[in-house]
């Protein structure tokens, strides 16, 4: 019996374009280019895929309950359709001044998904494209990587815990394919 492998991503900046406005609608959700592929890669090479994501915009009413479901179907049936797979998402939509345990960089969600899934956090990986996500999964012990996508430049300014930081989600996942 082969043993169980997870990768944990963010979602606004790895897999889509992120903006400051929010991804409010199914239509502002564009994938970013390779990141399917990438997550195809993974799929192939047998890693379950979690998806853990701050959604603060839902508590400021920027995102209604009926979006944010949309945003996420539309998002895994186009991962499905190129032939990758989505084992589960984690999401918190408390503001940053919640002080929340589960919003990033706090490791609260994954703690949770290592619970619930029997995740042995230290031999999963975790790619992010902000301080925030590097916060998080080296506070839990993953290894986390990083992408120039999204806000990855964050990254770069301040690697405190020098990452690996790859151009996008596809180099990372090509990384870690080989390993």
């Amino acid at each position: 019996m082969t043993k169980q492998k997870y990768i944990i991503l963010d979602r606004d900046g790895v897999i889509n374009r992120d903006s400051r406005e929010y991804i409010k609608t199914p239509n502002e959700f564009i994938p970013l280019p390779r990141s399917l592929s990438a997550i195809k890669l993974l799929t192939d090479n047998d890693f379950s895929i979690i998806i853990i994501s701050n959604q603060s915009g839902i508590n400021q009413d920027l995102i209604s309950p009926s979006n944010f479901i949309q945003i996420n179907l539309k998002m895994i049936s186009l991962i499905e359709k190129s032939g990758g797979a989505i084992a589960a998402l984690l999401y918190c939509p408390l503001l940053s001044s919640s002080d929340s345990f589960n919003r990033k960089p706090k490791p609260g969600m994954y703690i949770d998904i290592a619970d619930r899934m029997n995740i042995n956090l230290t031999s999963c990986y975790a790619i992010g494209d902000s301080p925030r996500d590097i916060e998080a999964a080296h506070a839990v012990n993953c290894k986390p990587l990083g992408v120039l996508t999204g806000n990855g430049r964050e990254i770069q300014k301040n690697n405190k815990y020098d990452v690996p930081i790859f151009n996008d989600l596809y180099e990372a996942a090509e990384f870690i394919v080989s390993k």
